[in-house]
């Protein structure tokens, strides 16, 4: 089994037990999420952004726009680059226990620590920005025209190498204390699960055959 080195920064203060740092749980967690969060420090004061990202084999590609400050920022500096933590997180189900201080959620969670780095590439670009789209709705990439020039300018694109890494996780009932076992409070745990409802064409594609990559219903 692969896995990723822990580190100061990737062990947690509490509850140890549920760390992870398999490189394939960590790997599955990720690529079943469509939102990060990006967290840096602007100013000397911290900023976090709920955004796009995408993995390529031991790499995140995260999604801006030229205009953006902090993507400004990664693509200078000595070596270059934005430190940055970024963050995926799954709610698997509300735990509800007999006493209000153990209700809790069964969660699973990845930490990234890294130098985020905005590419230049032309090629890389491509690859990322196909693999955002790709990420959302495999097969869309080439289903969709692609980015033209102007786009692409328009468009900055940060890596992340996965590199500091941890995975967080809880499963399983509510923790009560044994006194309060016998309370008379319904507990156990309310799971939850996001799922796909029938896809809604735009005006235009009202005959539109529906691709075979989206869900019919």
């Amino acid at each position: 089994m692969e896995t990723y080195t822990p580190t100061e920064r990737t062990i947690p203060t509490r509850a140890r037990e549920r760390a992870r740092y398999d490189r394939e749980l960590v790997h599955s967690i990720l690529d079943e999420a469509f939102v990060c969060h990006l967290g840096f420090v602007r100013d000397g004061a911290p900023v976090v952004l709920p955004t796009l990202y995408a993995r390529v084999g031991d790499r995140l590609y995260v999604h801006g726009s030229t205009g953006s400050r902090p993507l400004r920022t990664a693509g200078h500096g000595d070596p270059g680059g934005l430190p940055v933590c970024l963050t995926v997180t799954h709610v698997d189900g509300l735990v509800l226990a007999k006493s209000a201080f153990h209700h809790s959620v069964n969660y699973r969670s990845v930490v990234v620590h890294g130098t985020a780095r905005q590419i230049t590439d032309p090629a890389e670009k491509r690859t990322a920005l196909d693999a955002l789209v790709d990420h959302a709705v495999p097969g869309r990439a080439a289903d969709c025209r692609p980015a033209d020039p102007k786009e692409l300018a328009a468009t900055a694109v940060l890596r992340i190498d996965l590199a500091e890494v941890s995975a967080k996780i809880r499963t399983g009932a509510p923790s009560d204390d044994p006194e309060d076992l016998s309370l008379p409070h319904w507990s156990g745990v309310l799971p939850l699960s996001p799922r796909y409802a029938a896809p809604v064409p735009a005006e235009v594609d009202e005959g539109t055959p529906l691709p075979s990559y989206l869900p019919s219903r």
